[in-house]
């Protein structure tokens, strides 16, 4: 599912974010305390509607806030710190300038839940309260896991530029994706005008497999097999063992995810790792993620019929012979 593809980056990269300012605080190196200000800012104004600046932007080491959003009435304090002592500390610094402004407490390293039940010193009368007001990335990662698709992959896109791996910063072209460019491109309500008859029983092999729901888009898509015969000869035009390699790509996905999943459910993780290498390829044209979804499919279904996955029962009769 692609909520939990967007979920699981997101959760990956604060979490890596929260351990490396912890890692770093213990050795006393705190650029990234400074730079988390900035960071949290923008990712708070995306993840709660606010309207956030560094406070250093225009005071410099500003008492007990870093953060304000002076439409909202909003002041927040982001600390690798989580402790009562630090909160009040915060609460207790001259805010009077910003009674009755909403105060938000925001833990970059620690689990801060301990902190929502508690009682504050709060002199100058900020609005406060700790059961929602105190944030960490525990809390964080749960709003974000119940958020509908659109906002997870908002704020997906929004971590992935900001906290970027190496892998994200350099993608790589791959065959699979100028496959599917090619093959976005044909007529596919078009079918073959010369079937000819595939070597094997798919009916018994997607018994054997145990493939009962995936039956139905093999069913589906198993009347473009020759189309695809016809693309990866044209793909091949271009260099050797171009469409040789697109096959053994989903072989070794197969292979991978054979040892984990099974059935129809090891379908679909070949279908889904598909569309994610497509979607990650320096070379992919975007499309709309139906046609994407499509295009692989056939794809996947192709390399159902060549037996490049999945077990063929006649080829393991003839074994145990």
């Amino acid at each position: 599912m692609q909520r939990s593809i967007y979920w699981n980056i997101c959760e990956e990269k604060l979490s890596l974010l929260c351990t490396r300012v912890e890692m770093r605080g213990v050795l006393n190196i705190l650029d990234f305390h400074l730079h988390c200000e900035d960071f949290y800012a923008q990712f708070l104004n995306l993840l709660l509607g606010y309207s956030l600046v560094n406070m250093n932007a225009s005071i410099q080491n500003a008492d007990g806030i870093d953060l304000i959003d002076t439409s909202n009435k909003i002041v927040l304090q982001v600390s690798s710190t989580a402790t009562k002592a630090k909160v009040e500390s915060s609460l207790c610094k001259n805010l009077s300038a910003y009674k009755g402004h909403k105060f938000n407490f925001v833990s970059i390293s620690k689990d801060a839940s301990n902190l929502r039940d508690k009682v504050y010193q709060n002199p100058h009368s900020l609005v406060f309260h700790p059961a929602t007001d105190v944030h960490d990335v525990k809390s964080i990662l749960q709003l974000i896991l119940h958020f509908d698709i659109a906002r997870q992959q908002e704020i997906h896109d929004f971590l992935r530029k900001e906290l970027p791996s190496q892998s994200d910063a350099t993608p790589s072209e791959t065959n699979i994706a100028t496959i599917i460019g090619i093959l976005a491109k044909e007529d596919l309500y078009i079918t073959s005008s010369d079937p000819k008859p595939i070597p094997f029983d798919i009916d018994k092999k997607l018994v054997f497999n145990n493939l009962d729901t995936a039956a139905e888009i093999v069913e589906d898509y198993k009347v473009h097999h020759h189309r695809i015969a016809r693309v990866y000869a044209e793909f091949d035009t271009i260099g050797k063992n171009k469409s040789t390699s697109v096959l053994n790509s989903l072989r070794k996905s197969y292979l991978k995810l054979s040892q984990k999943y099974s059935g129809d459910q090891l379908f679909f993780q070949v279908v889904d790792q598909a569309v994610q290498t497509v979607k990650n390829s320096a070379n992919y044209i975007a499309m709309p993620l139906e046609e994407l979804e499509m295009c692989v499919n056939i794809l996947v279904v192709d390399a159902f019929i060549r037996c490049r996955i999945f077990k063929n029962p006649e080829e393991n009769a003839h074994a145990s012979t």
